[in-house]
């Protein structure tokens, strides 16, 4: 007789923009019970977990174009708020559920969570964890995050941190996991190619500064200038209209325009992987693109023209052996990554990458099979150790200090008609030109 197939493990997952939808849809699949879909076999990748996704409704909610540049799929996919979100958690069954949001969502989520799931016998399996490179708000961020039965740290330099903050205001640190960044992958770099390609991978909000975005945009001009033989491309994480993880109120479309780049210059969108797969030199301020890069072992450079500052976030990679300036690189210096701090940060070039997630998914299938189910979510922040903080966290999802929908939540009772999904596009798409038109002609007006 046939093996029975095995029961597919049901995962949510609920994100807040696009590159967290790409992160949390991600290591769904990888901390999934059972073979992973990245790497079980064609003929038993069915066999990998039931996906339904979640979007908040905010000002990062991802478009239609943006999601499908992130690539990932979802047996299940819809925008909805907060209080729809937990009524759908209220009503579903589930296994494992990643929050995949900024720290006061993830908090605000475990409060209203542990209200709707506290007469149940049985709950999902709940984690967090972080999009990328951890290098501001460490403390906020953890604190915002306790309560999840699994905390996820992308090397071990972050596992150390986390546990550390943890055990220093005496909360439970049990729940931090080492995995590494679920997006890691491609195929390892093997020569130069036809032609040779330089990627400087743009972010939002760093720099944040009109003149340091426009100097950055005119070094990489004149790097194309002074190598007609290069490529020299631009890559970008959204267009004019769109927002991502972070603010962008001055886009690099916009202030190229004002330049008359040379024909090897161009601008490009698109999976930061297939991108990679062309690049023979990766350049950027303090993007997760390098850590991607250097998976891949690509020559990799973190900037120190704007300097070396926490603000970047280029700090991070002290000691990396990939921090130089545009000078430099224009001589034709070329790093080499120190190989013990690129091991720390979970890159795992070294092929240890497969097994990264095995811990993780260890814990999700003991805590699945832990008798009697598993105990009430308890988040560090509650009335009683934060009463002048918590209370707003918790209002700004409509939330009241107990978890529950206060009253007048937005559909908190019904599903949103089409008049108010009309609504809600046509604000958000307000919110997004106030953003990138207004606010900035506000500020320099200011300026004068």
């Amino acid at each position: 007789m046939p093996a029975s197939t095995p029961k597919r493990p049901r995962i949510a997952v609920l994100a807040d923009s696009d590159t967290r939808w790409k992160w949390g849809a991600l290591t769904a699949d990888r901390i999934a019970p059972g073979p992973s879909m990245e790497t079980a076999p064609r003929e038993t990748a069915q066999a990998g977990p039931l996906l339904d996704g979640f979007l908040l409704r905010g000002r990062a909610t991802p478009t239609p174009r943006q999601l499908r540049e992130v690539g990932v799929r979802a047996d299940s996919l819809r925008e909805v708020t907060a209080v729809e979100f937990l009524r759908a958690m209220a009503e579903g069954s589930y296994d494992v559920l990643v929050l995949s949001l900024v720290g006061g969502g993830v908090q605000a989520m475990l409060h209203g969570l542990a209200r709707v799931w506290e007469h149940r016998p049985s709950r999902p399996v709940v984690v967090t964890g972080y999009v990328g490179v951890v290098y501001e708000k460490l403390a906020d961020g953890l604190l915002l995050r306790h309560g999840a039965d699994l905390v996820l740290a992308n090397s071990r330099q972050d596992a150390d941190r986390f546990r550390a903050v943890y055990e220093g205001v005496g909360a439970d640190a049990s729940a931090v996991t080492e995995v590494a960044l679920p997006f890691l992958g491609g195929a390892a770099y093997e020569g130069e190619h036809t032609p040779y390609t330089v990627v400087f991978a743009a972010q939002p909000s760093v720099p944040d500064s009109r003149k340091d975005r426009t100097y950055l945009l005119n070094r990489l001009v004149q790097h194309a200038r002074r190598h007609p033989e290069r490529q020299v491309l631009l890559k970008l994480r959204s267009k004019p209209g769109e927002h991502t993880t972070h603010i962008e109120e001055l886009p690099y479309q916009k202030l190229v325009q004002r330049l008359d780049p040379p024909a090897n210059f161009s601008l490009v969108y698109g999976n930061m992987g297939e991108v990679l797969d062309r690049t023979d030199l990766l350049v950027t301020v303090s993007s997760t693109a390098a850590l991607e890069s250097l998976h891949r072992r690509i020559p990799t450079v973190v900037l120190t023209d704007l300097g070396i500052r926490e603000s970047l976030g280029n700090h991070h990679f002290v000691g990396s052996g990939c921090l130089a300036s545009w000078d430099q690189l224009d001589a034709g210096h070329r790093p080499v990554p120190d190989e013990e701090w690129v091991s720390r940060q979970g890159v795992a070039a070294d092929g240890s990458y497969d097994s990264a997630f095995d811990a993780a998914r260890g814990r999700i299938a003991g805590l699945l099979d832990r008798p009697g189910g598993l105990p009430p979510l308890t988040p560090y922040y509650t009335p009683v150790t934060a009463p002048g903080y918590l209370p707003g966290i918790l209002a700004r999802h409509h939330l009241g200090p107990d978890g529950t929908p206060l009253p007048g939540a937005p559909a908190a009772d019904k599903d949103p008609g089409p008049v108010r999904q009309i609504v809600r596009r046509a604000a958000r798409g307000a919110y997004r030109h106030g953003v990138q038109r207004v606010a900035p002609v506000i500020r320099r007006m200011g300026e004068l």
